[in-house]
């Protein structure tokens, strides 16, 4: 009978006999690979989307756990229902980052920047679950919790028992395409009397997670090998709490008697015990008698499971001594329903005591005083507890309970609930089936952040995805429920058009744009910057990097792109600030109109800018007269997909290692839509990896580059691209000719470190290029036009042998220059010929 799963797939006993005994040699080679834990979330989320509606996933899983003995549709609902908010990949990167710290938890990372120490979680390797039988989805469930923990998986079932953990298991992985999943994914029907088998398994196992009872769990650590770490989820005792003023409280009550009838105390929340803050014996007995009236209206609308034979016989045996205990001494009452359905025992003895469940409570008294001297016997077996009063005694009860052995405290009526990411048993379950791990690097990982810049990235796509420009851009829905932060995307009319992202997008692309910076050279534990970047209008460009050097923890001076150069200036000398980040354009102006006193100061050392670049001429000019030593970007990215790559110390002008941490690059060939041949120029196409308030794939941004296949000599595996301008550097005039060329003229043949704007017209006739020079340069208007003549013959032959193109040159003062209003970013083409 095919029953159990080999590897994700299918496999009857015969087949699973002959394989159990080579499983050492499958783990030996499979404890290498990598977790997919993308592939993971993306399977989950799928299946459980396919869980929440009616359809053949849904009804294969719900005829499976209806053909189990005293299966009840409203439970089985209930299961698929659990089970589909489960593996929503919210809900699962939310628990990754609750337990782990992190959706990338298995990514060593930077711990300082005082030592090149690295940590992060790994895995304990191979996971066994030996799993209970009498909630279907602990079993699968616990499986997928080792999944995200990155380990290869084997779960052990109770023979006869229930299939749908392996079904469910099975759909998992046929929901990933990749096939990566399945080498991950074992599960068994396995006898616990088949103890050779089960040491056999057990003697390969770095971990077993064991479920069930005292004894279940004790033969489970008697078969351990030695160094296994046994991850017990052994059973608990939970009860409820109503302090005095809530002893009337009608809702509190209802709300109790409803944990008490709901899935007939089965979970080890479910309350088996209510403590009341009460003066004696007769208040109790009062007390107990109202409640039972409240409990039987309650349990007359839930529906009732019965207990089977040996259950009924404790029931009655419990119920009985307590009948005998209230005649021979009046210490206990009994208030019990006609028909036996549940049953309320009063004891004045405060000794918390195990109910024989199925609607059994009983009722105590106890002052908050005596919560440890009571409780503390009990305390290895102590979960949760319901707690009623008024709010201003809630942390004095709740701070009592923790002390006494309590490891949750919820409201009343609540104790069935949770929230995702919450501790299980005082523990994060994901954190026990890890190890935390560190890696000491040499010297000259310096620069270093995570091992992301050391490993190559993994497609996280399908080749045939659709690709993105800027107008489906625009069209993107947003996702409301991650819908925090709005950046401007463009839009030429109307309303402006917005990125959006939620704020665990701009966190995590935040921290990944920080460890750029830090690869491009700034040093937290030294460097006094100022951030000079431009804010307001939609614009995240100083706000971000207020972020990025927040994540830094470096000095800042957060001044913004202001207008009085003089303020900068003296700022700069009278705080000792040596690190600028900021545009260009801004920065060019700063040490243009304020130059006698910087180049005095001499402290500026280093420059990290944003939007366009500096030219050759005037990185050299600012190292010469002002004693720079580090030009480069600050990060390369855009208000629609965030930071995208960032440069290193190996990196020329225009070189950019990928920001692998938060994206994946793709080159597209110019004419066609796939990979550009190596080397050669084009499209940029994103992914990004984090980003939940829209989806952002294969998004072309609008730039040209190409890949650069020499290894980088910082040694990181991050891919290297150069950056070969904008689509829209390109303008037709009527030929196609490159605004970047005419920068490169005049940098490299006239040493012109000035701006350079280009502005369009036409007079009817012909197309007008007018060039804009900084006044106060050395290079003549004359002189330039000649070597944009000379050394760009695409445009000497439009301008002198066909006549169609008329050219000037002009010099004009900084201030005349067109820039956009909210960036501050120089215009480098302004193309008038539509107002004409």
């Amino acid at each position: 009978m095919t029953k159990h799963l080999w590897r994700g797939q299918w496999v009857d006993d015969a087949e699973l006999a002959v394989r159990l005994p080579m499983l050492g040699a499958t783990l030996a080679e499979d404890l290498e690979c990598t977790f997919p834990l993308r592939q993971l979330l993306t399977a989950a989320h799928d299946l459980g989307q396919e869980l929440r509606t009616s359809g053949t996933v849904r009804d294969q899983l719900h005829g499976v756990l209806m053909a189990a003995p005293d299966a009840r549709e409203q439970d089985v609902a209930m299961t698929l229902d659990s089970v589909a908010s489960f593996l929503d990949r919210e809900q699962l990167e939310y628990k990754l980052k609750r337990e782990l710290g992190s959706t990338d938890p298995f990514t060593p990372r930077r711990i300082s920047f005082t030592g090149n120490r690295f940590e992060s979680w790994a895995p304990l390797g191979f996971l066994v679950h030996v799993a209970p039988g009498n909630v279907s989805s602990v079993a699968p469930l616990s499986v997928i919790e080792g999944m995200l923990s990155g380990n290869i998986n084997f779960l052990k079932t109770s023979s006869g028992g229930s299939a749908f953990a392996q079904h469910l298991l099975a759909t998992l992985v046929e929901r990933d395409p990749s096939g990566a999943l399945a080498p991950f994914v074992y599960a068994a029907e396995i006898s616990s009397r088949e103890t050779d088998r089960l040491r056999n398994l057990f003697s390969l196992a770095d971990g077993i997670a064991a479920w069930g009872g005292e004894a279940a769990i004790a033969a489970v650590r008697d078969m351990a090998p030695q160094g296994c770490r046994v991850i017990d989820w052994g059973h608990k005792i939970s009860f409820a709490y109503l302090a005095k003023e809530k002893l009337e409280d009608i809702a509190s009550l209802q709300a109790l008697a409803r944990d008490v009838c709901f899935i007939e105390q089965q979970a080890c929340s479910s309350p088996q015990c209510l403590f009341i803050e009460a003066a004696d014996r007769e208040d109790l007995f009062a007390f107990a008698e109202k409640f039972s009236g409240i409990l039987g209206g309650v349990s007359e609308v839930i529906p009732v499971t019965h207990p089977g034979l040996q259950e009924r016989a404790e029931i009655t045996t419990v119920t009985e001594a307590a009948r005998m205990e209230a005649v021979y001494s009046g210490s206990t009452r009994v208030f019990a329903a006609p028909d036996n359905s549940w049953r309320v025992l009063a004891e004045d003895n405060p000794a918390l005591r195990a109910s024989p469940l199925y609607r059994t409570l009983w009722v105590k008294p106890l002052a908050p005083s005596a919560f440890t001297a009571t409780l503390r016997p009990m305390r290895p077996w102590l979960q949760t507890a319901g707690l009623a009063c008024n709010l201003e005694r809630y942390a004095d009860l709740s701070n009592r309970l923790i002390a006494a052995g309590i490891s949750r405290v919820t409201q009343v009526g609540e104790q069935l609930g949770g929230y995702v990411g919450a501790p299980h048993d005082g523990v994060y379950a994901l954190q026990r089936y890890c190890r935390r791990i560190s890696c000491e690097l040499p010297a000259n990982a310096k620069g270093i952040a995570s091992f992301h810049e050391l490993t190559e990235p993994i497609p996280p796509l399908a080749p045939d995805t659709p690709l993105l420009d800027k107008a489906g851009f625009l069209a993107l829905e947003e996702n409301e429920n991650h819908a925090h932060l709005y950046f401007k995307s463009g839009g030429s009319s109307g309303a402006p058009k917005l990125a959006v992202y939620s704020w665990t997008d701009y966190h995590s692309q935040m921290q990944a744009a920080a460890d750029g910076l830090y690869a491009a050279g700034l040093d937290p534990t030294k460097d006094r910057t100022m951030n000079l970047f431009f804010s307001g209008h939609l614009y995240g460009s100083f706000i971000s990097f207020w972020s990025v050097l927040e994540n830094l923890g470096a000095v800042q001076f957060p001044i913004t792109g202001i207008d009085d150069m003089e303020e900068v200036a003296n700022t700069i000398i009278n705080q000792k600030v040596d690190t600028l980040l900021g545009m260009p354009f801004y920065i060019h102006k700063l040490f243009s109109t304020q130059g006698d006193m910087l180049r005095t100061y001499g402290g500026v050392k280093k420059i990290f800018f944003g939007g366009e670049h500096f030219n050759s001429v005037q990185r050299k000019h600012l190292q010469r007269e002002f004693g720079v030593e580090i030009i480069r970007a600050a990060a390369y990215g855009s208000n629609d997909a965030g930071p995208l790559g960032y440069q290193c110390e190996g990196c020329d002008d225009s070189e950019y290692h990928v920001l692998t941490q938060t994206q994946y690059l793709e080159i597209l060939d110019t004419e066609a839509d796939r990979p550009a041949t190596a080397g050669e120029p084009g499209r940029l196409a994103f992914t990004s990896l984090a980003r939940r308030g829209q989806k952002v794939e294969r998004y072309e941004i609008g730039d040209m580059g190409r890949w650069l296949t020499t290894p980088c000599s910082c040694g990181r595996s991050a891919p290297r691209f150069e950056l070969m301008g904008r689509y829209g550097d390109m303008f037709r005039a009527p030929y196609f000719f490159n605004y970047r060329i005419f920068c490169r003229v005049l940098a490299e043949h006239g040493h012109y470190t000035g701006n350079v704007q280009l502005v369009l017209n036409h007079d009817g006739i012909r197309h007008n290029i007018k060039v804009w020079l900084e006044d106060g340069h050395n290079l003549a208007s004359a002189q330039a036009r000649s070597l944009l003549l000379t050394h760009y013959p695409d445009l000497r032959d439009f301008v002198e042998e066909y006549g169609f193109v008329t050219l000037t040159v002009e010099q004009i003062s900084l201030s005349a220059f067109a820039t956009t209003p909210s960036t501050g970013k120089l215009k480098a083409i302004v193309d008038l010929r539509s107002a004409t």
